[in-house]
């Protein structure tokens, strides 16, 4: 059984093929790091595994369950969380609000307006454990335009774990931070139960080796390597892309 495939997925926008035959298998509990430079189709590839986006071919299983048809919120309910490479968060509400309404989608409250979120106290209780799993239940009064860019990261971390995951898709998750916040974004992703499954996409492949049990590399929409950390560092074709050799 593999935990997330893919299967000659391709993408076109007009005349502009940004997805071209993108075939991938993730094993349960794999930590999958898919890289490549800008333009390569790795954001595109989410869209198109969460539903976002309907591909022009090709199809995704998710554990062994063709999902290829499925609209996109039923995906969510049915095991796969992700972030975004731009933090798409609520910055005037509180950081225990933001998480409470990440709780609320999953629940059937969402479909009764009548309910005041402030009474669900199992929610609320939810969404602070949530905070406290990322070290961030101290600030989860907090708005969170007060908080800094890296624990805006680990709240939007936070948003995704409360559902429960059984894929994890992380886009871009040290975007714009400091080596410190890295660090500290790396150590929560990295103490993530092996339950999860994490695929994570990053630009830049020094930060996130440490993470990666096995690496995708993509380029102009296509699969160029695969392998592990020492097989896809090594090879040819990753120097290529990254130095220019």
């Amino acid at each position: 059984m593999t935990a997330l495939a893919v299967s000659d997925l391709a993408k076109s926008f007009g005349g502009l093929r940004v997805t071209s035959g993108v075939s991938l298998a993730v094993e349960p509990g794999e930590r999958r790091l898919i890289i490549g430079p800008n333009g390569a189709g790795k954001t595109t590839l989410f869209n198109l595994i969460t539903g976002e986006l309907k591909p022009d071919r090709g199809a995704i299983a998710l554990f062994d369950r063709d999902i290829t048809r499925v609209p996109s919120r039923r995906r969510f309910h049915l095991g796969i969380a992700r972030t975004y490479q731009i933090i798409t968060l609520f910055p005037r509400e509180t950081l225990l609000r933001n998480v409470t309404l990440s709780l609320l989608g999953l629940s059937r409250l969402r479909w009764n307006p009548l309910v005041p979120l402030g009474r669900q106290h199992a929610l609320a209780a939810r969404a602070r454990e949530v905070l406290a799993r990322v070290g961030l239940d101290h600030l989860a009064e907090r708005p969170l335009a007060q908080t800094s860019y890296g624990e805006r990261r680990r709240v939007e971390v936070a948003m995704a774990l409360a559902q429960n995951p059984r894929v994890l898709l992380l886009d871009e998750p040290f975007a714009g931070l400091s080596i410190e916040e890295r660090r500290d974004v790396l150590r929560l992703v990295t103490g993530i139960p092996r339950d999860v499954t994490i695929v994570m996409i990053e630009h830049d492949m020094d930060v996130a080796l440490d993470f990666a049990e096995r690496i995708t590399v993509l380029h102009f929409g296509e699969v160029v390597v695969e392998g592990t950390r020492a097989e896809v560092v090594a090879h040819p074709r990753t120097k290529e892309i990254y130095l220019g050799e």
